[in-house]
């Protein structure tokens, strides 16, 4: 897949134009480039929840993350090409299993906290959303493999309650939203 840069800058996005993975150039505003820019970005955040105190489980497991994500950001980046399959879905449906089977039942909305590692992992949980309204865009004008958008949307769904995980874990708990009544 590609060739490794040798040297960073190219000049060759100078006039506001990138490379694709097969070759091709486009916009570096296209919906590709903005789609697959945005799982790097997930990817980034992951790296940042990383750096914090983590249940090893949890790390092994975004570890594995961030090489799926690259993977994804590779198919994203070259038309045509597959990278993530229906078995990778699979395993982030199974993950999603076993880490809700210990929560108890969310019966209220809770807020984006919970501890500094809680706090990242729904960062990147909202990011992940982004990549997926930005890869859904994509697929509206050209070709994005389905398994391409579940993995984004279970990815999501997994953050989730990943962050309930951490918040439980650490000690600090989930913060419930408290709508504002209206007399």
């Amino acid at each position: 897949m590609g060739h490794r840069l040798s040297r960073i800058y190219t000049r060759t996005g100078d006039d506001g134009s990138t490379g694709l993975g097969d070759g091709s150039r486009t916009g570096k505003d296209a919906l590709r480039v903005t789609a697959y820019g945005t799982v790097d970005e997930a990817n980034s955040a992951l790296g940042l929840l990383l750096a914090t105190p983590l249940p090893e489980d949890v790390r092994a497991l975004l570890t594995a993350l961030q090489h799926r994500l690259f993977d994804l950001g590779g198919e994203l980046c070259i038309p045509g090409h597959a990278a993530i399959e229906d078995a990778d879905v699979a395993d982030l449906e199974a993950q999603l299993d076993r880490h809700n089977a210990a929560l108890p039942p969310l019966r209220d909305f809770i807020l984006p906290g919970g501890g500094e590692a809680a706090a990242r992992c729904h960062l990147v949980r909202t990011i992940v959303r982004r990549a997926e309204r930005e890869a859904v865009a994509l697929s509206r004008v050209e070709t994005v493999r389905p398994q391409a958008l579940r993995y984004l949307n279970r990815l999501s769904d997994l953050l989730f309650v990943l962050a309930r995980v951490l918040a439980r874990g650490d000690g600090h708990g989930e913060v419930l939203w408290q709508p504002r009544r209206r007399a």
